[in-house]
């Protein structure tokens, strides 16, 4: 990524006291992103709670709060990278928070259907398909933090409804 400062992403070590500013309390997923073991399936099961709060929604008021969180979640991953001098550390969770939601649009309701987005959001997110991976590497900024999660997140929304109308 040209003329962006990289860190070793794990090199750098997160306090609890980040989340005193509002950037990094959102970035970090309400302090789940400080998980020392798996940041981001924790991150992914911290946005299930948020989800059971948006699922009663109308499918349109519903797909209008995930394009806000995706738009203001590009702003809130680039500038806590920054803060951090760090481009995408694996602490910033809101990207997997709003791919989860994706995941989750139009889904059945059911602890089933939620297990199964869960499951099929963290393997395209961890095994990163082409494109995934080419835009997770190639583009920087809270975009390019975003971009791979909301890919992950479209690819298991398609799984989950071919599930769904298979089944």
């Amino acid at each position: 990524m040209r003329g962006m400062k990289i860190m070793g992403s794990s090199s750098i070590k997160l306090s609890p006291s980040l989340l005193k500013d509002p950037i990094h309390f959102l970035a970090l997923g309400f302090g789940s992103g400080l998980s020392p073991k798996a940041p981001g399936t924790m991150g992914t099961l911290m946005a299930i709670p948020l989800y059971l709060l948006l699922e009663p929604l109308s499918w349109i008021f519903y797909l209008a709060v995930v394009v806000v969180t995706a738009l203001v979640g590009i702003l809130i991953c680039d500038i806590s990278a920054k803060k951090m001098g760090v481009h995408d550390h694996p602490g910033i969770v809101w990207d997997e928070f709003v791919g989860y939601w994706i995941t989750m649009f139009l889904a059945p309701s059911g602890w089933l259907w939620i297990v199964i987005g869960f499951v099929l959001f963290r393997f395209f997110d961890i095994l990163k398909p082409w494109p995934i991976r080419w835009l997770d590497r190639h583009v920087g900024g809270g975009f390019g933090i975003m971009i791979d999660d909301v890919l992950a997140g479209l690819f298991a929304f398609g799984v989950v409804q071919g599930i769904y109308l298979w089944l």
